[in-house]
């Protein structure tokens, strides 16, 4: 039996009466309510879109230069480290 969790929070949406009706009949087809299917639905799609963001798989070929990339000192940036002596305007000293 699938758990349930407390919905507590509420997501309003705005859209055309076809796209109801399209969401109804795909609800209809799942046997759910729209309120599952919309949430259902739009849950996978985002767990879809995020899983390369959170988590990536790599050969050992790639897993090497991963690593060796991330041991590797930093890069000189000269503009950068130009940029980092001059004074910011965040700092407190340069208020008027």
């Amino acid at each position: 039996m699938t758990q349930r969790t407390n919905r507590t929070e509420k997501l309003d949406l705005r859209l055309s009466p076809a796209a109801k009706r399209t969401l109804q009949a795909a609800a209809t087809a799942e046997r759910k309510s729209v309120s599952e299917f919309v949430l259902d639905t739009a849950l996978s799609e985002a767990e879809e879109r995020l899983a390369d963001r959170r988590i990536f798989t790599l050969d050992g070929k790639g897993w090497d230069a991963f690593v060796t990339a991330l041991d590797a000192p930093p890069s000189r940036h000269p503009r950068l480290e130009r940029l980092f002596r001059e004074p910011s305007v965040f700092d407190p000293k340069n208020e008027p």
